[in-house]
């Protein structure tokens, strides 16, 4: 039986929860039906940032163009590596202003320069790449936008360069004063993609049910309308939803214990309420606890492809750390001490080794987010083809604190508006803001500068291109 036609805004009704759906045959059946309907394919937009910069030596591939080999830090990318775009030699002029980490981060999505302060009268300058986009396209989801990290904002003064470091925990600015909050909760942030503002939210009772119980009734009658092809992807959806949950509850309950066993926790329960404080800064607590960093960045990381499966929002970004992060990366092998501490390798070898494998780690991470979109079919490409994934750090080498020749890899194509499977070899000091100028462009968002930039980075469109360098 083929499917019914259905709106590409159904979504599941149940007690506090609105589920939106992937999209289905069916909705594309009624699409071609509505000529003047959205396109059923959006395109959606993802950041995902790396404090403390790389290893500059292994770093960059080899080769331009199509003819590249990838470097020993992105080769985790090898199975991907037709769907990015590599970049060498891009420059965020306006974070040169100051010494230090800070003038890098802040700016790294707005490309303007931020204003020394020490107190929370924050300015950045500008509205960041992501929420600019989401105030074009979040009008069509149920979020604007979802900004999520791992770590809590650090908010102790940097005397050393007389900044305050709220601005190494924000890359996104929603106005020139204001950076937008995110979430580190996992079940907090999965609540947002599912349960509406009045429902009871499973971070504040861990006994809900799961969101998939509160939607079944409404989810068994729209079976009844599908056809084969449609039952059985809506049924891997429901799968993928259900292990998030139960990764999370297992994560949840683990926590509980290790927080409840804490004094200082349990004045933050009483003060934040039924909410439990997710995780820690604390690397030496992080080590002594065991918390899995890698599964604690990945439920982040699939949370966002089910807020893109589910168009329940279109923009993300992810912070994996602050910048100036010390966070202890113990838990690889080779490495010993913190991240901000081994980015200042003053060239020692082991460091600059220990450097390289933390580097690689993050790479991991965003290798595993582009095989996760890749792997889900839309329409006649994939969900990584319908979007544009950017990883990077505000800095190069962390020890020199150089914000030239930035490191940044582009994932997916904007549907097909990119040739993606090359790196791209520009002249020195190539605007970074110029590739925020195309991605702009490839949301139809009309705009005559962003940052230092007044036209798109050239060679995008053009797979035979390798630069301008």
């Amino acid at each position: 039986m083929p499917s019914q036609p259905i709106s590409r805004k159904t979504a599941l009704k149940g007690l506090g929860v609105s589920m939106c759906l992937p999209l289905l045959e069916a909705m594309q059946s009624s699409a071609k039906a509505q000529p003047h309907a959205p396109a059923p394919t959006p395109l959606r937009f993802a950041a995902l940032y790396m404090p403390n910069g790389v290893n500059p030596f292994a770093w960059t591939p080899k080769g331009v163009g199509k003819a590249f080999e990838l470097s020993s830090t992105l080769a985790p990318l090898t199975n991907v590596k037709n769907d990015i775009l590599v970049f060498s030699e891009l420059m965020n002029k306006n974070s040169i202003t100051g010494d230090g980490h800070y003038v890098k981060v802040a700016p790294f999505l707005t490309g303007t320069a931020i204003t020394k302060t020490t107190g929370s009268n924050l300015r950045c300058g500008g509205v960041s790449l992501d929420q600019l986009i989401a105030q074009h396209v979040g009008n069509f989801t149920p979020l604007p936008s979802l900004e999520l990290s791992v770590e809590s904002p650090t908010t102790y003064v940097d005397t050393n360069v007389g900044f305050t470091a709220l601005y190494g925990s924000h890359i996104s600015w929603s106005t020139p004063t204001t950076p937008v909050t995110r979430e580190l909760n996992p079940q907090l942030a999965f609540d947002r993609l599912f349960r509406t503002a009045g429902g009871t939210s499973k971070a504040a009772n861990p006994q809900d049910k799961s969101v998939l119980d509160l939607v079944m009734n409404d989810a068994k009658r729209l079976q009844a309308q599908l056809g084969e092809a449609d039952r059985r992807k809506l049924d891997e959806y429901f799968e993928a939803v259900r292990s998030v949950e139960k990764r999370i509850a297992f994560d949840g309950v683990r926590r509980q214990h290790e927080v409840m066993a804490d004094p200082l926790a349990r004045q933050e329960i009483e003060k934040l309420g039924s909410r439990i404080k997710s995780y820690y800064n604390d690397p030496i607590a992080i080590k002594q606890r065991g918390i899995d960093h890698t599964e604690q960045v990945r439920l982040m990381l699939d949370i966002i492809v089910l807020g893109f499966w589910t168009d329940s929002t279109r923009v993300a970004t992810f912070m994996f750390g602050n910048e100036v992060s010390g966070r202890n990366f113990s838990f690889l092998e080779g490495v010993s001490g913190g991240h901000h501490q081994i980015s200042h390798h003053e060239g020692d070898k082991g460091k600059l080794a220990e450097y390289q494998r933390i580097n690689l780690w993050h790479i991991q991470q965003y290798a595993y987010l582009l095989a996760r979109l890749k792997s889900i079919k839309e329409g006649e490409r994939n969900l990584l083809d319908n979007s544009l994934v950017l990883f990077g750090s505000g800095m190069r080498d962390g020890n020199a604190h150089s914000p030239y020749n930035l490191p940044l890899v582009i994932g997916g194509s904007a549907g097909n508006r990119f040739a993606t499977g090359r790196h791209l070899v520009y002249q020195k000091n190539t605007p970074l803001c110029g590739l925020y100028h195309a991605m702009l462009g490839a949301f139809d968002i009309p705009i005559v500068r962003f940052g230092d930039s007044t036209a798109d980075l050239p060679g995008l469109t053009d797979p035979n291109a390798t630069g301008n360098g």
